[in-house]
């Protein structure tokens, strides 16, 4: 029998099983319809075609279907581009290959759970897999929480997403199929060298493993400390966070004025040891949507500790630092007007999407599921303002410039070139401080969320 963290499960759930037709995904369908009596659960099969490998990803749905049929588990496709996603677009920069199918898959889990078809989604991430991602990790020079890995539970609104078989490896998952005679579908495309995961796996950990045969157990294990350590340090930040970081702008005699951005008091940062300097550091930075590595984030430790009052740093995402007599004071450079910020946020329509830097959660809803209507099957954009930009109010009976718009909502400051609107489908649905004739079958709600703004 395999072995299989039934933790994760609970007596009535029903449970979609990312089934690709590979060696780990058919092992744990096969291994949790032994057992799906007695854990009291509930099965559905889920194959997403990614549209890539031709006839080999058609044989690999055919496969997965008449697996869940012998079987007798529901069974649910999906087919998606993943090159034409993987393409850079309108406030979408490109993305890798392997970075847009596990988008779309995750979306499409995500779909299925919000559908109410499952409660939850468990995919077959292995040990070696955990070992595979935290060495990617380490190369591209992660913090503790990149060195967690991947998480045994995956929490979205729609429900979450289990990893059962990450304490298994890819040699039991092999012996349990062969022991019962179950064929499964090998992925050409996994012996590539041109993907980054195949030549950590195909080449550098075989031979980091003539050093240490018992490495994968031991990225394993650094990934459950990491994940550990992580938990431990975002509930020290949870409750040190709100007494050191400072909202607003000091105003004379005392007390604060409300403003755009955020500080920290650089006298009671240097008190602290250097582990929590950097934390709240970084978690500043966080709160106005920027994520400093390394380097970054000691540059901005050096300007709090050792910097003059009037010194500035620009760093990456947009992200200002600069240097008071008392304190270092984070906010985001103001573009240049007439130009387009960087500040952009691409999400499915319909969809959710939660945009720190603009302090809004936002949700499109469309009255048609997506695919079934050519409008509805786009990409919603929030983003900044930019010249040109024009926008039909409710009741007006003609567009307006967005730039006379804010300028009637007596907009100033930094908050005037980041102000946020929505853009779908070629036109202006949804813009802050005001009403927008709404589109045809689509519902925008949005919500203000707590971010670092003043």
């Amino acid at each position: 029998m395999l072995s299989i963290n039934t933790s994760l499960l609970r007596p009535g759930l029903r449970l979609g099983v990312g089934l690709s037709g590979g060696a780990d995904s058919v092992a744990l369908l096969r291994a949790l319809a032994e057992r799906s009596r007695e854990l009291g659960i509930v099965l559905h099969a889920a194959h997403l075609h990614h549209g890539l490998r031709g006839a080999e990803a058609d044989a690999d749905m055919v496969f997965a279907r008449e697996l869940a049929a012998g079987l007798g588990i529901p069974f649910h496709e999906h087919r998606v581009n993943t090159a034409d996603a993987a393409q850079p677009g309108p406030g979408k920069p490109g993305e890798s290959i392997e970075e847009a199918a596990r988008r779309l898959r995750y979306g499409w889990f995500r779909a299925l759970m919000a559908a109410g078809v499952v409660d939850a989604v468990a995919t077959a991430h292995t040990l070696d897999d955990q070992a595979e991602t935290v060495l990617a990790k380490f190369l591209r020079g992660a913090w503790t929480e990149g060195m967690a890995g991947i998480h045994p539970v995956a929490e979205f609104p729609e429900g979450r997403v289990v990893r059962p078989l990450l304490a298994t490896t890819r040699g039991e998952i092999e012996a349990y199929l062969r022991r019962a005679g179950q064929p499964w579908r090998e992925d050409s495309s996994n012996r590539h060298l041109t993907y980054t995961r195949n030549r950590i796996r195909h080449e550098l950990l075989p031979l980091l493993e003539s050093w240490n045969p018992k490495l994968r157990a031991h990225l394993a294990q650094m990934a459950e400390l990491a994940r550990e350590e992580e938990a431990w340090w975002q509930g020290e930040l949870a409750r040190l966070a709100p007494q050191l970081i400072l909202r607003g702008r000091p105003v004379r005699g005392g007390g604060r004025a409300a403003s755009e951005g955020l500080a920290l008091d650089v006298t009671r940062l240097a008190a602290l040891p250097v582990a929590m300097q950097r934390r709240l550091l970084r978690y500043a930075a966080r709160e106005l949507g920027a994520a400093p590595d390394f380097e970054a984030t000691e540059a901005l430790r050096a300007l709090a500790l050792h910097g003059k009052a009037g010194q500035k740093r620009e760093m990456a995402r947009n992200l200002r630092a600069e240097r008071t007599p008392r304190e270092l004071r984070f906010g985001m450079g103001a573009a240049a007007e007439g130009k387009e910020s960087v500040l952009a946020y691409s999400f499915e329509v319909p969809g959710e999407v939660e945009a720190r830097a603009f302090g809004l959660c936002l949700r499109v809803d469309a009255d048609e599921p997506a695919g079934e209507h050519p409008s509805v099957a786009r990409t919603a954009i929030l983003r900044a303002w930019k010249a040109g930009d024009r926008v039909r109010l409710r009741y007006s009976s003609s567009p307006k410039k967005v730039k006379e718009v804010i300028e009637r909502l007596r907009v100033t400051g930094t908050d005037r070139s980041r102000w946020p609107v929505l853009e779908f489908a070629g036109r202006i649905v949804w813009m802050r401080g005001v009403e927008v004739e709404p589109e045809p079958g689509l519902h925008v709600l949005a919500q203000e969320i707590a971010t670092g703004r003043g």
